[in-house]
Order: C-alpha cells, then sequence, then structure tokens
C-alpha cells in the first residue's frame, strides 16, 4: 500500500509525477472544502509536502495524528509551527541544499551591485543626466572592503567562497563559531562595526526577527551597505528606512521584504536601495532540484534511509 501523502501546495511537474506514482497523494490544495477533505483523509495521512509559506500548526497536526514527517520544498518554514512539531515527534526537512548556489550568487550579485550603485548608474543613462552633467559619482572599489556575513550555515559558507574572488576580506557572526577561514565575531553590533557591506542569510521566524536592529544599522554606518536574502523579519524595516532616510547608513540590497509581494513603498522611492522580488532561489535548476529534494526525503523516511536535508528540532 502507497504512503498516504497530504499536498499543501502544488510541485513542480517532475516532482509531482514521482510523488502521484509512488505515493497515495492526497490534494488538500485542491479540496473545495477544506475541513470535509480532512475529515475523510486526516487520520490516515503519513506525510505532509509543501513550501514554506503554508501554515502548519496545532489545529492541523491535531487532524493528523499518523504524521511522521513534514517535507518542505523551500528552504524557509517561518509559518510552520515548529514546537508543535517536535512535541509531536514529527520530522522536518528543508530544500535549503539545493538553492545554496542560487541565494550565494544572488548575495553577491546584490553587495555588488550595491556597492557600485548599478541601478542608480543605470538610472543615470536613462534620463540623459549622463550626456547633461557628465561622469557617474566616482565609488571605492570592493577589493580590500570587509564583507561580514550574519549566518554561516551553508549559504554563508557558499558566499564566503565566492567573496575571495572580489578580494574582499571576510567575518561573520554565527550562534557559534565555526570550523571557516573567516573572523569570527560573537557580537552582532561589533560585526557591523568592522564591516562595509554586511550580508544577512539567517533562518526566519520569531528567533531571529529584528536581529538586524537599529543598533546594528547604526554600526555599519553611512558608506555602509546592507544586503538581506533571508528573510524580511529578520531586518527591522522601520529602523532601515529611517537610517536609509537620513544618512546613518549608506545604501541597501533587498531581495527579501516583510511584505510581500506588498514592499513598503518608501524603499522604492530611494536611490540608494537596489531592489529584486525575492530572487533568491528563482532558477528553473533550483526550483527543480528543490521539488526533487522534497520527494527524495520522502523516498528516504519510508525507505528507512537517513533523511537528506533533515532539520534540527529542539523538543
Amino acid at each position: 500500500m502507497k504512503p498516504p501523502v497530504l499536498m499543501l501546495a502544488p510541485a513542480r511537474p517532475s516532482a509531482m509525477e514521482r510523488l502521484a506514482r509512488d505515493y497515495d497523494l492526497l490534494r488538500l490544495d485542491e479540496a473545495e472544502d477544506r475541513d470535509a477533505f480532512l475529515d475523510r483523509h486526516g487520520a490516515a495521512c503519513r506525510a505532509i509536502v509543501t513550501h514554506g509559506h503554508k501554515v502548519i500548526d496545532d489545529a492541523l497536526l491535531d487532524r493528523l495524528p499518523a504524521l511522521e514527517i513534514v517535507s518542505c520544498s523551500s528552504a524557509g518554514y517561518d509559518a510552520f509551527d515548529v514546537d508543535a512539531l517536535a512535541r509531536r515527534g514529527i520530522r522536518l526537512t528543508n530544500a535549503s541544499p539545493a538553492l545554496a548556489q542560487e541565494v550565494a550568487d544572488m548575495a553577491m550579485l546584490l553587495a555588488a551591485a550595491g556597492w557600485r550603485r548599478l541601478v542608480e548608474a543605470d538610472a543615470w543613462v536613462r534620463s540623459g543626466d549622463w550626456a547633461r552633467q557628465g561622469e557617474f559619482p566616482l565609488r571605492r572599489g570592493l577589493r580590500g572592503r570587509t564583507l561580514g556575513i550574519v549566518g554561516m550555515g551553508t549559504i554563508g559558507q557558499r558566499i564566503a567562497e565566492m567573496a575571495g574572488a572580489f578580494g574582499v576580506q571576510v567575518a561573520y557572526w554565527n550562534r557559534s563559531e565555526r570550523q571557516v577561514d573567516a573572523v569570527y565575531y560573537a557580537d552582532l553590533v561589533d560585526l557591523a562595526r568592522a564591516s562595509d557591506i554586511l550580508i544577512v542569510i539567517v533562518a526566519g521566524g520569531e528567533g531571529t526577527r529584528h536581529l538586524i536592529s537599529a543598533p546594528v544599522i547604526a554600526a555599519l554606518g553611512p558608506e555602509g551597505l546592507l544586503v538581506n536574502v533571508a528573510r524580511g523579519s529578520v531586518v527591522d524595516e522601520e529602523a532601515l528606512i529611517t537610517a536609509l532616510q537620513d544618512g546613518t547608513l549608506g545604501a541597501a540590497a533587498l531581495d527579501v521584504f516583510a511584505q510581500e509581494p506588498e514592499a513598503d513603498p518608501r524603499f522604492a522611492a530611494m536611490a540608494n536601495v537596489t531592489l529584486s522580488p525575492h530572487l533568491g532561489s528563482a532558477t528553473v535548476e533550483s526550483r527543480e532540484a528543490m521539488s526533487a529534494l522534497m520527494v527524495d526525503n520522502l523516498d528516504a523516511h519510508f525507505g528507512g534511509r537517513p533523511l537528506l536535508s533533515e532539520v534540527a528540532l529542539t523538543r
């Protein structure tokens, strides 16, 4: 008998084929009456497949008494009550390994574009200012600068590796020191003060909400650049906007926002902000790999093998 799997959000076609072939796929995402669907199928469900924006809370878990695993096709799982999963002994996997390179690419792309003010330079040409006013104002180069990384996980380590090609010095903050070739700072404000560019790449959720606070932003300084490829909730956006407007912070390059897709319009009004619509993992290859890893983790679980990307939950 195929294991019953509850689907909260659709996956890529290749993953859907595998799920339909190897599992009893229960499409809650297509159900017209969610409550009736769960009444009919919830007791049998042994797994959930979804992405991190679908809510998984006590109310849902109470209706899934046989649930063993949640396999997530995204890196983030902000909408999951991880404490509720841990209390029930339900395993959780995510897709971080499948998107690490793409997010690292985006982080360095935003860092370079923000530091050299590429968006402003583009507008300088399009508006005719180049012809009217001459050369775009000079910027300092990247080589020799200090790049601070907030979060030295898989993606943070990829960023650190890539940063060497730009000739920058790498420093980092993490909840615990890692064995990496970079200077460790136990205090975020100290890291920001030592950095020219600060790249944020930590998990979202209440534990990291407003981790990048007004004091951290102020320590980065009027020549500093803040790059966020983590989650919008990690940065205190009000403090960030104030600092950008009054010159406390030099610039920001943002791929994520507290509200998506309705990003705060004040960001768009500032020339010293580079904006991107949450493109960190948005490549064809990455999305295919993320969906494939979601199914691979299911296969490993039901095959009695080690999970490929399990999230450690504290019980």
